[in-house]
């Protein structure tokens, strides 16, 4: 049997909508390891943000933060950090306008405002036990993977008209991923891709929002849940049923990788 290796996007991919991971799922990414193949996640999250994931299900491969922090066997192997000089323009802009701010690294959020309720609400969309605390100056001294601005759509089109060393990824009524431009999960993909030389038939990616789209488009063996996004289903190859009715196992029974 020739080894595959299969990423994995987090939230409406391997958890459900209300962020449970599905027992059906846990077993099928049980069975891939069991057959020899490696199990990665390809996440917009944070590393610090689905630690217990990891530990559950034994994963020690993972691109974060849409691509920009990218470990393998558990050591780090890229990083691409944001502009320091553009996020403290930015960060002056949304200030003016009254945007929010929040600052993230490998180990840790700050936010640039002490209590606002739209952090509050994107933050406790995602049913993770932490929240940023208040730090305006955190981006100033360190170097950042991802940062949040809170907006509503469509103003994330004016910041990145203002700001192009950035791309805007929005994944919250309230709120876009902040990442440095041409940053993607295929291009933190593709280091581990170059670090095991696995031939691109070999190849698979499971994914359901707009960050997954380079991801879905990029890899041949791409799937994409039966409730995700219509943008990431028309990128995918392959279209399984819903995450909340067994669409992993489903969909790895329907590239053929368990039976």
């Amino acid at each position: 049997m020739t080894q595959k290796i299969i990423f994995f996007d987090i939230d409406g991919t391997l958890y459900d909508h209300d962020k449970n991971l599905p027992p059906s799922t846990k077993q099928a990414i049980f069975d891939l390891k069991e057959k020899g193949h490696i199990v990665a996640i390809a996440t917009g999250r944070a590393p610090f943000m689905f630690n217990d994931l990891l530990d559950e299900l034994e994963i020690d491969t993972f691109v974060s933060y849409n691509g920009q922090y990218v470990v393998f066997k558990g050591e780090p192997i890229y990083t691409n950090a944001l502009n320091k000089d553009a996020l403290v323009r930015l960060t002056e802009v949304a200030v003016e306008r009254e945007h929010p701010v929040v600052y993230m690294n490998h180990e840790d959020m700050k936010a640039n405002t002490p209590d606002h309720e739209h952090v509050s609400a994107g933050i406790h969309s995602l049913k993770i036990d932490y929240f940023p605390n208040y730090d305006p100056g955190y981006h100033e001294n360190n170097d950042l993977y991802q940062s949040l601005l809170f907006c509503k759509d469509p103003v994330e089109k004016e910041y990145e008209q203002q700001f192009p060393e950035f791309d805007f990824v929005r994944w919250h009524p309230l709120a876009v991923d902040v990442v440095p431009v041409g940053g993607s999960k295929a291009i933190g993909i593709q280091q581990i891709i170059d670090k095991l030389g696995i031939h691109p038939e070999n190849i698979y990616a499971f994914g359901d929002g707009l960050n997954d789209v380079e991801m879905l488009t990029t890899i041949a063996n791409s799937v994409a849940m039966g409730d995700g996004h219509e943008d990431a289903k028309n990128a995918a190859k392959y279209i399984t049923t819903n995450v909340s009715e067994d669409g992993i196992l489903y969909g790895l029974k329907m590239v053929g990788l368990l039976d």
